[in-house]
């Protein structure tokens, strides 16, 4: 049990390194808490004999341990309020009506990453609870088409696909084949249904058939499997602690879609909370932390995460995704 001083000085030496990613030294703490510079060194002592902080080969001050990290976060953090300029960016996404659903998360992604220099991961499945209502294409110049995809949720996607040279007559008759024999079928069986009841079909109406089949057959296939967005992969090279080229590397390697769709969805919390692992409670890396919470809408459920270093802004992480969950529930 801490005395409320050590706590203090915990909490001091934590938010200091946060912010510096320097050791922390006592005179700081002497000047902030009015004590003189022993018996501080004394409680410092006794934080790092309790296994809370660290003390560097460089410097006679002290870092917090991944104890000391978990310490803080949960019995000395205080959520951050957001500031005017965080919620003011936030919010013109949020009430951006021109915005589908998909476009409010991806753009709230680039601004967490934006903002505090860490990674933001989405992790969805639109595929396993949605419908195809209805495709569209729009040509947008000679070569080259925005082919739309709606669900019966009201998830849409789009995709530009370049078919140079391609007769627009045999693209509308594609499209009117697909609405008319696969709408109300799952995302995610959709890609087969095309291999084995449109693709037979398809080359008796249509003179291009199998350009436009490839095309339209990746475009279900890339948005069946769209359950991971990744942003800020290379926002670790910002951070001090990570100057190692083969530490960063192994990281960058672990931020493949691939790989960190499987590490994300082994990550589980408490399903409606704000979740924090730091070091080695997650299988990500033992020198990151790792923010995630769910989120549930009528589109998909998914799973939001943040990725920083163990030296990071909890409390403004917390509040951001607490603001984000929240308006994308709404």
């Amino acid at each position: 049990m801490l005395t409320e001083r050590q706590k203090e000085i915990l909490k001091i030496i934590v938010l200091e390194y946060i912010k510096l990613a320097k050791p922390v030294g006592s005179n700081l703490i002497c000047d902030t808490l009015n004590c003189s510079s022993a018996t501080i060194r004394s409680e410092m002592a006794t934080l790092e004999e309790l296994g809370l902080l660290e003390k560097t080969h460089t410097s006679s001050g002290r870092v917090p341990s991944e104890k000391g990290y978990r310490y803080y976060v949960d019995h000395l953090m205080e959520l951050k309020k957001m500031s005017a300029e965080d919620m003011l960016k936030l919010q013109l996404i949020f009430h951006n009506n021109q915005l589908q659903y998909n476009d409010c998360l991806s753009e709230s992604l680039r601004l967490i990453s934006e903002m505090t220099n860490y990674t933001s991961i989405k992790l969805g499945s639109t595929s396993h609870n949605n419908t195809l209502k209805e495709i569209s294409v729009v040509p947008i110049s000679e070569d080259n088409l925005i082919v739309i995809v709606v669900t019966n949720m009201g998830y849409v996607e789009h995709k530009n696909i370049a078919l140079p040279n391609i007769n627009l007559e045999d693209v509308k008759k594609t499209v009117n084949l697909i609405n008319n024999m696969i709408v109300g079928t799952p995302i995610d069986e959709i890609s087969a249904k095309l291999e084995y009841e449109i693709k037979p079909i398809i080359a008796n109406y249509v003179e291009e058939h199998e350009r436009l089949y490839n095309a339209f057959y990746n475009v279900f296939n890339n948005f069946a499997n769209k359950n991971i967005d990744v942003v800020g992969k290379k926002n670790i090279l910002k951070h001090k602690e990570f100057g190692n080229i083969e530490k960063v590397s192994q990281i960058l390697d672990k931020f493949d879609d691939d790989n960190i769709a499987s590490l994300v969805e082994n990550i589980q919390g408490n399903n409606n909370d704000i979740n924090i692992f730091i070091g080695k409670e997650n299988n990500i890396d033992e020198d990151m932390t790792v923010i995630e919470t769910n989120y549930h809408t009528p589109q998909e459920d998914g799973k939001i995460v943040v990725v920083g270093p163990k030296r990071m802004e909890y409390d403004r992480v917390v509040s951001l995704l607490e603001f984000i969950k929240e308006n994308i529930e709404r």
